[in-house]
């Protein structure tokens, strides 16, 4: 993802498509080419991972029983109630930079660069976070065809990947379409036949005889919703995508929303497809117990030949999404300190092979670092650190943004604002209490230093606190600046 959206222009030129179609171009080199189907397909791609293959075990052990679709589903509900504040914001902002924008455009007035800041701060930890859980998901899975592996094996295969990760991006890269279609394509095809099978051999009593007090409005049952909708809004991730390539979305203000909406639905009927079939196979005592659990599901109903080539392509799965993750990941921090709100050293680019390394070499770093945690910490972790700036940040951005800057185009309107605001915050303040003390105090302390970071940071550079308000309504301004018309032409 980028930042530089400041002083950008657009034109309409023509894109070779049929029947006349035009794109916008900016003056910072994207095309608006990207219509809704593509845009859906690249939320999705970045939804589905390691993710399904990895947490359903988690998700079933913290319920206690055939009912973890209640985390499916709960989950589901939060992302589409954030999923809407993300179309809002990225409908009327359509930057290359998302929540990076939305904070900066929102909280300039009061706090100046500190938020911005404090975003690509949290987000050095978060995206690190989130490619651990790939890694710790392939180990696993190699687990199935390397039983046995003890402690240090587990962890120094960890670190190999993570060193062969960061070695292959340790180079020139233009470009990695490709491999991220081979990635969707892989992880579909993985999926699809788990789901295929586990409804060859389905057995309703299986799937649908819950344990006694199961649906019981209890203490228990609102412990298990917490971390159960934990790991249910970490499967969820990845529905914003198309917000951060704003400026690569054609009709952004009908594309990015819809995409989100699709996106959303469409893996929940995913996931609950998967979680029901495999509770139709697999007594759920045995799914809470396993670390592999499609590779055994496969291995029951088509043998250990079959269920061996799956689990090889879920290990490429999971190392192909660490290597997509981390090289978009050492992007953000390193566009940041180029706009000039963030600490220069990220700004550096290598001087033979022009990527910033600097950015790639401390998140491979920290992604090693979380490698060694077991995945609920990790996912715990993961979401206390992003609900504090991204989640109840952006609900509040949304808030300020509407008083602020009421003339600002927004193609798209939250539906029923503001009730999908306040369960966002809600949603986000459940999670963030479910995820523990540990995790609470990390994401805390992290915050703090990041705030002491921004302070030194704003003394160098004679900022907010210690300076000026560099207050500009950058899109308020262009659309001002744009002649009648020009906006729309390519929609």
């Amino acid at each position: 993802m980028s930042s530089s959206d400041i002083n950008r222009e657009s034109e309409v030129i023509p894109t070779g498509t049929t029947q006349g179609t035009v794109a916008e171009r900016t003056t910072n080199g994207f095309v608006r080419s990207v219509g809704l189907l593509t845009a859906t397909a690249i939320n999705m791609t970045q939804m589905c991972g390691i993710g399904p293959f990895i947490t359903i075990p988690i998700m079933v052990a913290t319920f206690g029983g055939p009912q973890a679709i209640i985390g499916w589903i709960a989950g589901a509900i939060l992302a589409l109630a954030d999923g809407l504040i993300w179309a809002e914001l990225g409908a009327a902002m359509p930057g290359a930079g998302g929540t990076y924008i939305y904070l900066r455009e929102a909280f300039q007035y009061r706090t100046g660069r500190l938020m911005p800041f404090l975003f690509i701060w949290t987000a050095i930890l978060a995206i690190p976070l989130i490619m651990s859980t790939g890694v710790i998901g392939l180990v696993q899975y190699l687990g199935y065809l390397w039983p046995g592996m003890n402690w240090w094996e587990v962890h120094l295969v960890s670190l190999l990947v993570v060193a062969v990760v960061v070695f292959a991006l340790y180079r020139r890269i233009e470009s990695v379409g490709f491999l991220t279609n081979i990635l969707f394509v892989v992880m579909l095809v993985s999926i699809g036949l788990v789901i295929v099978a586990s409804f060859t051999r389905f057995n309703p009593q299986l799937a649908f005889t819950f344990p006694a007090n199961a649906f019981t409005l209890n203490g228990q049952f609102f412990a298990g919703l917490g971390a159960g909708l934990l790991v249910g809004v970490y499967d969820y991730l990845g529905y914003n995508t198309t917000s951060y390539m704003g400026d690569e979305m054609r009709s952004p203000g009908r594309v990015i929303p819809w995409s989100i909406i699709i996106s959303i639905l469409g893996i929940m009927l995913l996931y609950l497809a998967l979680n029901i079939g495999v509770m139709g196979v697999v007594p759920w005592q045995e799914v809470a117990k396993s670390s592999s659990i499609a590779s055994l599901v496969l291995e029951r109903i088509w043998g250990k030949g079959v269920s061996s080539v799956v689990t090889g392509l879920i290990i490429i799965t999971a190392f192909a999404s660490v290597f997509t993750g981390l090289l978009g990941g050492s992007r953000v921090p390193y566009n940041a300190a180029r706009d000039g709100v963030f600490l220069r050293p990220f700004a550096k680019l290598h001087p033979r092979y022009h990527f910033p390394h600097i950015a790639l070499l401390v998140m491979g770093l920290l992604t090693a670092i979380g490698s060694f945690f077991d995945l609920g910490t990790v996912i715990s972790m993961l979401i206390a650190v992003i609900v504090l700036i991204q989640g109840v940040g952006q609900v509040v951005a949304l808030i300020v943004l509407r008083m602020r800057q009421p003339e600002l185009k927004r193609p798209y309107r939250m539906w029923l604002y503001p009730l999908p605001g306040l369960i966002a915050v809600a949603g986000w303040a459940y999670v963030y209490y479910a995820s523990g003390w540990t995790s609470v105090g990390l994401s805390l302390g992290w915050l703090v230093i990041g705030v002491v970071a921004y302070l030194i940071w704003a003394r160098v550079e004679h900022t907010w606190p210690f300076g000026p308000k560099e207050i500009r309504e950058v899109y308020v301004e262009e659309q001002a600046a744009q002649q009648p018309g020009i906006t729309e032409a390519a929609q």
